[in-house]
C-alpha cells in the first residue's frame, strides 16, 4: 500500500492509545496512518466492489472499505516506524511524527498492530476470508519486503507496486468471493499506473533520496535514461491493460473509447519526459498521472452502470 489509510470504529483503535493523550498527540497517530495518501486505497477499493458486485450491499461495502482503510493505515504506521531514521534525513518528511520526536518508538508500534489488525478481523468477519488473506499479503508485503527492499534495491519500486495495485482486488473479493480475471485486470491497470507515478515522484524528490540512501533508479542512474525508458514502456503498456476491462464485459464501448483516449493522453506526457528529463516535465507527467487514474475510474464505473 503505497503505495501503499482511514476508520472503522474510534473505539477499536483507541484503546492502544494513552487515555490522556492531548489533540495534537492524537493529529499525529492519524498521521502515522496517512489518511490523505490512503484515499487512492479507499476508493479503489470501493470500485472493486461495485465492479464485483450485483447487488450492491452498503452494510457488505462499509465493512470492505473500512477494513481496508484499517490494515492500510496500519501498513502506513509500520512503514514509519521502520522508516523514521530515514525520514529524519529528507526534507519532506523529517517532520513527520516519529523523526521529529512527537511520538515514541513503542506507541507507534502498538498503533500499527492495532490498526492491521482491527482491518483483517473486520474484513475477515464483515466480508469474507478471501478478502482479508488478499488484505494480509497486502500488509505483508509492504511492510516485511518492500519497506526494507527501499535501501538495498531500485526492484523495490516494482515490489511496491504489488501492494499498492491490491486494493481493488480487495473490493472484488469482498463483492465476489473469487480471485477471477477481473480481479487481475484491475491489478494490472494500478500496478502499471504506479510505476511511472513513482519515477516522477523519485524524480522530482532524487537529492532527498539520495541524501537518506534510498536506492529508487533516478539516484542509482542520475542522467535519467533508465528512468526514462521504464517510465515510457509503463505508460505504453498501460494502453492496452485498460483496455482489458470492455474485452471482460465489465464496461461497454464508451469506457473503451475513453481509456484510449486517456492512455494516449498519459503516455505524450510520459515521452515529453523521456524527451527532455526536466524537474517541469517530471511534474506534468505526476499531476497527470494523479489526473488519470480517477478519470479511467470514473469512466470504468459509469461505463459499467450502464453496460
Amino acid at each position: 500500500m503505497n503505495s501503499p489509510a482511514p476508520a472503522d470504529r474510534p473505539s477499536s483503535v483507541a484503546v492502544a492509545l494513552p487515555l490522556a493523550a492531548s489533540p495534537g498527540r492524537a493529529a499525529d497517530f492519524v498521521a502515522l496512518a496517512k489518511p490523505r495518501l490512503n484515499l487512492l486505497v479507499v476508493a479503489t477499493t470501493m470500485a472493486g466492489y461495485y465492479l464485483g458486485s450485483t447487488r450492491l450491499d452498503p452494510v457488505a461495502l462499509f465493512h470492505a472499505i473500512a477494513g481496508t482503510a484499517l490494515v492500510a493505515g496500519g501498513a502506513s504506521a509500520f512503514n514509519e516506524l521502520a522508516e523514521r531514521d530515514v525520514d529524519g534525513l529528507m526534507q519532506r518528511t523529517c517532520l513527520r511524527p516519529l523523526p521529529d520526536g512527537r511520538l515514541g518508538a513503542r506507541a507507534a508500534g502498538w498503533f500499527a498492530v492495532t490498526l492491521a489488525a482491527a482491518g483483517l478481523v473486520q474484513l475477515a468477519l464483515g466480508a469474507n476470508l478471501l478478502a482479508a488473506a488478499v488484505a494480509l499479503v497486502t500488509l505483508l508485503t509492504y511492510t516485511l519486503v518492500y519497506t526494507p527492499l527501499k535501501r538495498r534495491t531500485t526492484l523495490a519500486t516494482l515490489v511496491g507496486g504489488i501492494p499498492g495495485a491490491l486494493p481493488p482486488v480487495i473490493g472484488w473479493t469482498a463483492a465476489t468471493g473469487t480471485l477471477s480475471a477481473e480481479a487481475w485486470a484491475l491489478f494490472a491497470i494500478v500496478f502499471l499506473w504506479q510505476m511511472p507515478h513513482f519515477l516522477a515522484i523519485a524524480w522530482l524528490y532524487r537529492e532527498d533520496y539520495t541524501r537518506a540512501g534510498v536506492r529508487v533508479l533516478p539516484v542509482v542512474e542520475p542522467d535519467g535514461r533508465s528512468t526514462a525508458t521504464q517510465i515510457m514502456l509503463y505508460s505504453a503498456v498501460l494502453v492496452p491493460a485498460s483496455l482489458v476491462p470492455a474485452l471482460l464485459s465489465l464496461a461497454g464501448a464508451a469506457y473503451f473509447a475513453g481509456a484510449a483516449l486517456l492512455g494516449a493522453a498519459f503516455f505524450v506526457l510520459a515521452l515529453r519526459f523521456a524527451t527532455n528529463r526536466s524537474e517541469g516535465a517530471a511534474r506534468a507527467l505526476f499531476i497527470g498521472s494523479i489526473t488519470y487514474l480517477p478519470l479511467l475510474w470514473g469512466l470504468l464505473l459509469v461505463g459499467h452502470g450502464g453496460n
